[in-house]
Protein backbone atom coordinates (compact mmCIF):
# COMPACT_ATOMS: atom_id res chain seq x y z
CA UNK A 1 0.00 0.00 0.00
CA UNK A 2 1.31 3.10 -0.98
CA UNK A 3 2.31 5.75 1.86
CA UNK A 4 0.14 9.15 2.27
CA UNK A 5 2.42 11.97 3.01
CA UNK A 6 0.50 15.37 4.36
CA UNK A 7 3.80 16.82 5.40
CA UNK A 8 5.56 17.01 2.21
CA UNK A 9 6.08 20.22 2.54
CA UNK A 10 7.98 20.13 5.55
CA UNK A 11 11.84 19.27 5.78
CA UNK A 12 11.97 16.26 8.21
CA UNK A 13 13.28 17.00 11.52
CA UNK A 14 15.71 14.05 13.15
CA UNK A 15 14.27 12.15 16.11
CA UNK A 16 15.08 13.21 19.48
CA UNK A 17 18.11 10.88 21.31
CA UNK A 18 17.06 8.19 23.29
CA UNK A 19 18.46 9.30 25.91
CA UNK A 20 16.37 13.00 26.12
CA UNK A 21 13.56 11.23 24.94
CA UNK A 22 13.77 8.32 27.85
CA UNK A 23 14.37 11.71 30.48
CA UNK A 24 11.44 13.91 29.28
CA UNK A 25 8.99 10.45 29.06
CA UNK A 26 10.21 9.95 33.03
CA UNK A 27 9.19 13.55 34.25
CA UNK A 28 5.80 13.25 31.83
CA UNK A 29 5.42 10.03 34.12
CA UNK A 30 6.48 11.85 37.32
CA UNK A 31 3.78 15.00 36.28
CA UNK A 32 1.07 12.59 35.18
CA UNK A 33 1.54 11.07 39.28
CA UNK A 34 1.56 14.34 40.66
CA UNK A 35 -1.74 16.03 38.94
CA UNK A 36 -3.89 13.17 38.92
CA UNK A 37 -2.82 10.65 40.93
CA UNK A 38 -2.37 7.95 38.44
CA UNK A 39 0.34 6.88 35.58
CA UNK A 40 0.57 6.17 32.38
CA UNK A 41 -2.00 3.78 30.42
CA UNK A 42 -4.25 3.35 27.65
CA UNK A 43 -6.23 -0.09 27.85
CA UNK A 44 -8.76 1.49 30.65
CA UNK A 45 -10.22 3.73 27.92
CA UNK A 46 -10.43 0.98 25.40
CA UNK A 47 -12.04 -0.76 28.01
CA UNK A 48 -14.91 2.39 28.58
CA UNK A 49 -15.32 2.70 25.20
CA UNK A 50 -16.45 -1.12 24.69
CA UNK A 51 -18.68 -0.70 27.59
CA UNK A 52 -19.81 2.61 25.76
CA UNK A 53 -20.30 0.76 22.67
CA UNK A 54 -22.05 -2.18 24.08
CA UNK A 55 -25.26 -0.82 25.07
CA UNK A 56 -27.50 -2.82 27.14
CA UNK A 57 -25.66 -6.01 27.18
CA UNK A 58 -22.53 -4.03 28.56
CA UNK A 59 -24.76 -3.04 31.65
CA UNK A 60 -25.38 -6.80 32.09
CA UNK A 61 -22.19 -7.99 32.12
CA UNK A 62 -20.52 -8.47 35.34
CA UNK A 63 -17.37 -6.73 33.63
CA UNK A 64 -18.71 -4.03 32.02
CA UNK A 65 -21.34 -2.77 33.65
CA UNK A 66 -20.16 -1.09 36.63
CA UNK A 67 -18.24 1.20 33.97
CA UNK A 68 -21.71 2.63 33.44
CA UNK A 69 -22.71 3.28 36.93
CA UNK A 70 -21.62 6.11 37.30
CA UNK A 71 -22.28 8.52 34.16
CA UNK A 72 -20.43 8.57 31.45
CA UNK A 73 -17.30 6.09 31.25
CA UNK A 74 -15.85 7.96 28.49
CA UNK A 75 -15.51 11.35 31.09
CA UNK A 76 -12.58 9.22 32.89
CA UNK A 77 -9.14 11.23 33.36
CA UNK A 78 -7.90 8.11 31.09
CA UNK A 79 -10.40 9.00 28.08
CA UNK A 80 -8.37 12.42 28.05
CA UNK A 81 -4.80 11.18 28.09
CA UNK A 82 -5.23 8.87 25.29
CA UNK A 83 -7.20 11.70 23.38
CA UNK A 84 -3.88 13.97 24.26
CA UNK A 85 -1.53 11.51 23.16
CA UNK A 86 -2.98 10.67 20.04
CA UNK A 87 -3.55 14.67 19.48
CA UNK A 88 0.00 15.10 20.53
CA UNK A 89 1.22 12.37 18.36
CA UNK A 90 -0.36 13.35 15.08
CA UNK A 91 0.74 17.39 16.19
CA UNK A 92 4.49 16.31 16.47
CA UNK A 93 4.55 14.10 13.33
CA UNK A 94 3.13 16.82 11.13
CA UNK A 95 5.47 19.37 12.67
CA UNK A 96 8.51 17.30 12.41
CA UNK A 97 7.98 16.72 8.66
CA UNK A 98 6.88 12.44 9.71
CA UNK A 99 3.40 12.54 9.13
CA UNK A 100 2.33 9.90 6.66
CA UNK A 101 -0.21 6.77 6.68
CA UNK A 102 1.30 3.61 5.57
CA UNK A 103 0.92 0.09 6.29
CA UNK A 104 4.21 -1.86 6.81
CA UNK A 105 4.99 -5.21 5.99
CA UNK A 106 2.48 -5.32 3.27
CA UNK A 107 4.75 -6.20 0.22
CA UNK A 108 6.37 -8.60 2.03
CA UNK A 109 3.48 -10.90 2.95
CA UNK A 110 0.84 -8.74 0.96
CA UNK A 111 -2.27 -6.22 2.54
CA UNK A 112 -4.55 -9.03 3.48
CA UNK A 113 -2.25 -10.78 5.36
CA UNK A 114 -0.30 -8.25 7.27
CA UNK A 115 -3.99 -6.71 8.20
CA UNK A 116 -4.99 -9.84 9.97
CA UNK A 117 -1.65 -10.58 11.40
CA UNK A 118 -2.19 -6.89 12.86
CA UNK A 119 -5.58 -7.47 13.97
CA UNK A 120 -4.77 -10.75 15.37
CA UNK A 121 -1.71 -9.36 16.86
CA UNK A 122 -3.78 -6.73 18.52
CA UNK A 123 -6.12 -8.83 19.77
CA UNK A 124 -4.18 -10.84 21.72
CA UNK A 125 -2.23 -7.27 23.54
CA UNK A 126 -5.40 -6.33 24.18
CA UNK A 127 -6.45 -9.62 25.94
CA UNK A 128 -3.10 -9.85 27.82
CA UNK A 129 -3.37 -6.38 29.12
CA UNK A 130 -6.73 -7.01 30.46
CA UNK A 131 -5.53 -9.83 31.75
CA UNK A 132 -2.87 -8.62 33.46
CA UNK A 133 -4.44 -5.65 34.27
CA UNK A 134 -2.67 -3.52 32.47
CA UNK A 135 -0.80 -3.25 28.86
CA UNK A 136 3.03 -2.07 28.30
CA UNK A 137 2.97 1.71 29.80
CA UNK A 138 0.18 1.15 32.18
CA UNK A 139 1.76 -1.61 33.63
CA UNK A 140 5.48 -1.60 32.74
CA UNK A 141 5.75 2.05 32.50
CA UNK A 142 3.68 3.29 35.41
CA UNK A 143 4.12 0.12 37.43
CA UNK A 144 7.96 -0.46 37.20
CA UNK A 145 8.11 3.55 38.36
CA UNK A 146 6.11 2.45 41.37
CA UNK A 147 8.36 -0.57 42.34
CA UNK A 148 5.45 -3.15 41.30
CA UNK A 149 6.67 -6.63 41.55
CA UNK A 150 3.99 -7.45 38.61
CA UNK A 151 5.54 -5.30 36.66
CA UNK A 152 8.91 -6.42 36.20
CA UNK A 153 7.36 -10.05 35.71
CA UNK A 154 5.64 -8.33 32.70
CA UNK A 155 7.99 -6.60 31.50
CA UNK A 156 10.81 -9.70 31.00
CA UNK A 157 7.39 -11.80 29.80
CA UNK A 158 6.67 -9.39 27.59
CA UNK A 159 10.20 -8.83 25.88
CA UNK A 160 10.88 -12.57 25.64
CA UNK A 161 7.41 -13.75 24.08
CA UNK A 162 8.22 -10.58 21.49
CA UNK A 163 11.37 -12.27 20.98
CA UNK A 164 10.45 -16.10 20.65
CA UNK A 165 7.43 -14.87 18.34
CA UNK A 166 10.13 -12.70 16.28
CA UNK A 167 11.82 -16.03 15.69
CA UNK A 168 8.78 -17.81 15.12
CA UNK A 169 6.99 -15.46 12.61
CA UNK A 170 10.39 -14.84 10.50
CA UNK A 171 11.72 -18.06 10.51
CA UNK A 172 14.46 -19.33 13.48
CA UNK A 173 18.19 -18.18 11.95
Amino acid sequence: MPSTSLSAHRPVKPFWSPWVAGVVLGLVLLLTFVLTGHGLGATGFTTRLTAVLGGAAARSNAYLGPLLQDGSPLASWITWQVVGVAAGGLFAAWRAGRFRVQLDGARAVGTPKRLLWALVGGAASGFGARVSAGCTSGLGLSGAATLGIAAFVFLGAFFAVGLVMSRIIRGVQ
